[in-house]
């Protein structure tokens, strides 16, 4: 079971207008290399769209929600604006029991906003804008909003991104668990940064995408290459097990990359690959938990489902494997709605579920 534990969630509030655009209506563009695609819109028409809806949103006001589901007392570091969009992310947080105590307000931008065209496989497009999220102070860190139990950092935008070294110092020196997933920009902009601070990390989580950001890096550190992963004789690897990493022209087996992160200190490194399921390694072993087949409605939030859920699991005592699973039931369940909080499960029924689904997930395990 999830312990009842104190959370200060840190990052992003935004407020998410959603158009959902029948397949029909839109064009859509696979890349050769099946790596990218593009929707494609009309210049200068009106396109039908099936629905438009909005919701709060964005990575600490997401992770917040889903850790009070979970029966955590949840409090978000956030910034907003004074206007329209603060007032709906702090009336959704009170909605959800999550506490304001931390949220700061700044007239200098307004409250972020993003809006998401999602159509075709329901892999949504995203126009973003930042506002207020980049406006964290060295004065919003007071000591005490970080006596918790869990410190989840989300990914950082514009200059609070430089605030990201005193946030794991203030968490860590706090004894609380710290968990972080920084985005590409983050790690792009600010990659010797994240590298310093790598031993005040507990579970450090990344898309696919973002790990290969991080590849040149690592070569620059321990070169390319790496080991394979074994025949577990369980059928076909994981597609990252086989192909390893790749940014920057260079290349990096996934076994490599995760060891020289647990090298570095590091204490426990998540990568998620979307419909391949995710990966999580520990200074002994690396585990793979595959996805649960589900209707998808729309992918945002499902990261800050995971990850939110990894943390929770894993810093109440929680077994890798078990803990892998049950952060994808509550993925899965996100996923089959169109918003990020609507498919959040509470600690009961997650566990219902986890019980129910266990027999899915076959959690695969090789030694680092």
């Amino acid at each position: 079971m999830i312990k009842n534990l104190k959370v200060l969630t840190v990052g992003g509030a935004m407020v998410d207008t959603i158009a959902i655009v029948e397949s029909r209506h839109i064009e859509r563009m696979l890349m050769k290399n099946a790596a990218e695609s593009y929707l494609l819109l009309a210049e200068g028409s009106k396109t039908e769209a099936t629905k438009i809806s909005t919701h709060a949103g964005g990575g600490a006001v997401n992770a917040a929600v889903a850790f009070a589901r979970l029966g955590a007392d949840a409090a978000p570091l956030i910034v907003i604006g004074r206007d329209p969009r603060g007032e709906t992310i702090l009336a959704r947080l009170l909605e959800e029991g999550v506490s304001i105590r931390w949220v700061m307000r700044d007239e200098r931008a307004a409250t972020g906003a993003s809006v998401l065209v999602s159509s075709h496989e329901s892999n949504a497009a995203i126009f973003t804008f930042r506002g207020a999220n980049g406006f964290l102070e060295p004065q919003h860190l007071r000591p005490d909003a970080f006596a918790v139990d869990v410190v989840y950092i989300s990914g950082l935008s514009n200059k609070s991104a430089d605030r990201f070294p005193e946030l794991l110092r203030l968490a860590r020196s706090a004894g609380a668990f710290v968990a972080t997933n920084p985005g590409t920009r983050q790690l792009s902009s600010r990659g010797d940064i994240v590298r310093s601070t790598l031993g005040n990390i507990d579970m450090l989580t990344v898309n696919r995408a973002e790990a290969d950001t991080m590849v040149p890096q690592l070569v620059r550190d321990i070169g390319d290459g790496g080991s394979a992963f074994a025949d577990d004789g369980l059928g076909e690897l994981p597609i990252l097990a086989v192909r390893g990493l790749q940014g920057g022209g260079y290349e990096l087996s996934l076994r490599a990359f995760f060891a020289a992160l647990i090298g570095l200190g590091t204490r426990r490194v998540v990568i998620t690959d979307g419909r391949d399921g995710a990966f999580l390694a520990d200074n002994m072993s690396i585990y793979h938990c595959p996805v649960l087949s589900v209707e998808i409605a729309g992918t945002a939030g499902a990261g800050d489902a995971f990850g939110a859920t990894l943390a929770a699991c894993l810093a109440s005592g929680m077994d890798p494997a078990r803990a892998l699973r049950a952060a994808t039931v509550n993925a899965a369940s996100v996923v089959s709605q169109v918003d990020t909080q609507s498919g959040l499960l509470r600690g009961a029924p997650l566990m219902a579920e986890l019980e129910k689904r266990t027999a899915e997930l076959t959690v695969r395990q090789w030694r680092l």
